[in-house]
């Protein structure tokens, strides 16, 4: 699999998670202390470093200390799931969805689902006619 095709799939991967998640925020909008979440983006410096280079882009890696912690920062809930950092407001009940923030992340997600799916299919277009057997 080429490293284009890869980094694809890994896109993909990501953007099926992420809709997940964003999905149960919208389900959880009204459940009293529910705190949205979103989910990291994958890790593309494998990709920079291909083809024999000796590039290599390191992502930053910050912990929370037991003193941030403390004083409120907030640690991810594992698997790639974080808590959402885009929430500018928590209702009474402790909630802090927001319909509309969540609803423009779904629009954004479908909109990079369809630009990887357009790479995708030019890609195999591309090998396809490589190939010599491109039907165009």
């Amino acid at each position: 699999m080429t490293d284009l095709m890869a980094g694809a799939a890994q896109q993909m991967h990501f953007l099926a998670a992420r809709q997940r998640v964003v999905a149960q925020n919208i389900a959880n909008s009204e459940t009293p202390g529910f705190k949205a979440q979103d989910v990291t983006a994958p890790d593309f410096s494998d990709l920079v470093g291909a083809g024999g280079s000796s590039t290599r882009v390191a992502a930053p890696r910050v912990a929370a200390t037991a003193a941030m912690v403390a004083l409120g920062a907030r640690t991810g809930v594992g698997g790639g799931v974080v808590a959402d950092p885009d929430t500018f407001e928590t209702k009474a009940d402790g909630n802090n969805v927001t319909l509309e923030d969540q609803l423009l992340k779904m629009g954004q997600i479908q909109a990079d689902f369809a630009a990887v799916t357009n790479i995708y299919r030019k890609q195999q277009a591309l090998l396809q006619t490589a190939l010599g057997k491109h039907g165009g």
